[in-house]
């Protein structure tokens, strides 16, 4: 061990130290002066400052919640607004409920979740490339498209790209674009899975859909020269294994009830039921399986000595149930991403 002896400190080293206080004063004020994170801003009637609100007393069934420029939150008693959520620089374009909380989605790709009793921001997660589609920029016509169309065509847009999952009280939500979807725990926004569509293909979020289970995304796959040539429809869950089904480049997904859509793939191909929670087909009456099916015909089969159990009746895969039972081949189970 060396030992130097101590030195006076002269005007010319006092320099770095002075120079350090500085430093240290200007990130302090900086600090002190730091925008609040990713824009937010609460703020009562009169562009006040938001009092709080007694969540005991005041919940979403209280409120008439709107969107545009923000989030704005009215009494539906009286009409007068309650509080309103605006972010610096971006436009709030689509409003969805996941249980009591709010989801809305913001024109520059980002997406915050509100409790609206104490009109907390509870999170706040980004969306890659959803800027981008819900601007619709470098397409074709996008050029002679008016300022109301821009807008009417982002509205339109995010309100395909949100779909929300009430999921036996533990909402979550899934963002869909044409090159990527994302699921979302509501709890606290976690990242639970994200997939994106093999080459040559791309997801259709006009065309999707959500049960109280699950959330179903058709996809189109094109050739070399941009022509549709065939097309698929995955079902993503988040407490479970999701699906994939192949079909036609035009296949429609019809919601009837909280469990099951109906899947239409052109002229030919008769329109088929697809139970989503119990992740099977039903299966048609008469059909040789149909005694060992997971899902029957809502009603049951006249024949069979089930008849007159509702489609309940399928068992829910998470209790043991054999979802690929019954299913015709290209609409196995697959592998949920995560």
């Amino acid at each position: 061990m060396s030992w130097k002896p101590l030195r006076v400190l002269t005007p010319r080293s006092i320099l770095p130290a002075s120079a350090v206080v500085l430093v240290l004063a200007a990130g302090a004020a900086a600090h002190a002066n730091k925008p609040v994170p990713f824009g937010d801003r609460v703020a009562g009637p009169g562009d006040a400052g938001a009092t709080p609100v007694n969540s005991e007393s005041l919940g979403s069934a209280d409120l008439d919640l709107r969107v545009g420029p923000g989030l704005e939150a009215f009494h539906k008693q009286t009409g007068e607004q309650a509080w309103s959520y605006r972010r610096e620089g971006a436009e709030a374009l689509h409003l969805a409920m996941a249980g009591d909380n709010a989801i809305v989605v913001w024109d520059d790709g980002m997406v915050t979740s509100v409790r609206p009793g104490d009109h907390e921001v509870r999170w706040h997660r980004a969306v890659p490339g959803l800027a981008d589609w819900l601007r619709g920029d470098g397409e074709p016509g996008a050029d002679k498209r008016t300022d109301a169309q821009r807008k009417q065509l982002a509205k339109q847009r995010a309100a395909a790209a949100l779909h929300t999952v009430q999921r036996d009280g533990s909402p979550w939500l899934a963002l869909v674009t044409p090159n990527l979807t994302m699921g979302l725990r509501d709890a606290d926004g976690d990242l639970r899975y994200n997939d994106k569509p093999s080459n040559g293909c791309v997801y259709d979020p006009l065309r999707a859909v959500h049960t109280d289970y699950a959330v179903l995304i058709p996809r189109t796959c094109s050739n070399s020269g941009g022509q549709a040539v065939s097309g698929g429809i995955t079902g993503y869950r988040l407490d479970s294994n999701g699906w994939a089904m192949s079909t036609g480049p035009a296949a429609t997904v019809k919601v009837l009830d909280r469990t099951r859509v109906e899947i239409t793939d052109g002229p030919i191909v008769p329109p088929r039921v697809f139970d989503t929670k119990a992740a099977a087909p039903e299966t048609a009456c008469g059909s040789v399986v149909a005694p060992f099916a997971a899902v029957r015909p809502q009603g049951g089969c006249a024949a069979d000595p089930a008849a007159g159990e509702p489609a309940a009746a399928g068992t829910d895969p998470g209790a043991g149930a054999a979802p690929d039972a019954g299913a015709p081949a290209g609409e196995q189970p697959a592998a949920q991403p995560r």
